[in-house]
């Protein structure tokens, strides 16, 4: 029961990061209507949620998992289309550090993780108490993981791999740090392998074939690919290269924003 999961958990993430890269990498005047369409496409999973909250199958547990990715997507797809980032969009100014720098990073993308905390209250709210919890679970990991990189690329790695970022979002750039370790790396490694190794666990030591089992390995197969992630970070690899073939070749190219060379 171990391998499909892993297996489902691997093609959610590619086919879903190719998807949000293909749709931002589009002219402009489509965001609107991809946004809307992806949209609608969230609420039906989110009702998918509803009606699969008592589900202990693992069949409840693929539809909560991959009801969550849909969602985690329009998320993302409205960060990077630039409909809900947050009230700053001007770059870091040279001089601002400590407390200032910090609240000028927060406030270009606030409104963004408010809209995503809300997300998973809802999620959790839905599923409060039922067997399947698999969609909250998996909506709250991919929340911490992109905190925990975004904190990092704020407080500095080798390894920006900023190349995804759309012109519009190019001042974000000068609030990333290139530095070649930040004191929160090693512990956010170490986290995201214990949770890798804690969840794998949890799934062996499930009922085989159960829902609880299909969900733990689900969630130790994205905790892997999120240490993965973090490890692109400070190895001399482009991840963002992995996904040049699902760009458009028409995308303008984001103006060179630079960002902040730690000492």
């Amino acid at each position: 029961m171990t391998v499909p999961p892993l297996i489902f958990a691997l093609v959610m993430w590619f086919v879903g990061t190719a998807a949000v890269v293909w749709l931002d990498s589009r002219s402009r005047d489509t965001f609107a209507t991809s946004f809307r369409l992806a949209g609608v496409a969230a609420l039906i999973a989110l009702g998918a949620v509803w009606q699969s909250a008592g589900d202990a199958t693992w069949v409840g547990s693929y539809i909560g998992f991959g009801a969550a990715i849909v969602m985690w997507g329009w998320h993302e797809m409205g960060f990077l289309m630039g409909f809900v980032a947050g009230p700053n969009k001007a770059p870091c100014p040279p001089d601002a550090v400590g407390w200032t720098r910090l609240k000028l990073a927060t406030n270009t993308v606030i409104h963004h993780e408010i809209s995503i905390a809300i997300n998973a209250v809802v999620l959790f709210a839905l599923c409060w108490g039922q067997a399947n919890q698999a969609a909250p679970l998996t909506f709250l990991l991919l929340f911490v993981l992109r905190l925990s990189a975004k904190f990092n690329l704020y407080l500095g790695v080798p390894n920006l791999s900023d190349e995804v970022f759309p012109e519009h979002l190019a001042y974000l750039k000068s609030y990333f740090r290139v530095r070649a370790m930040n004191p929160l790396f090693p512990f956010a490694v170490t986290g995201w392998v214990a949770i890798t190794i804690w969840s794998w666990f949890a799934a062996e030591a499930s009922p085989a074939n159960s829902g609880a089992a299909a969900t733990a390995t689900l969630l130790a197969g994205l905790a892997a690919l999120g240490v993965v992630e973090h490890l692109f970070l400070v190895l001399p690899m482009r991840d963002a290269k992995m996904w040049t073939w699902a760009s458009s070749t028409k995308k303008t190219q984001a103006q060179p924003v630079k960002p902040v060379v730690a000492e």
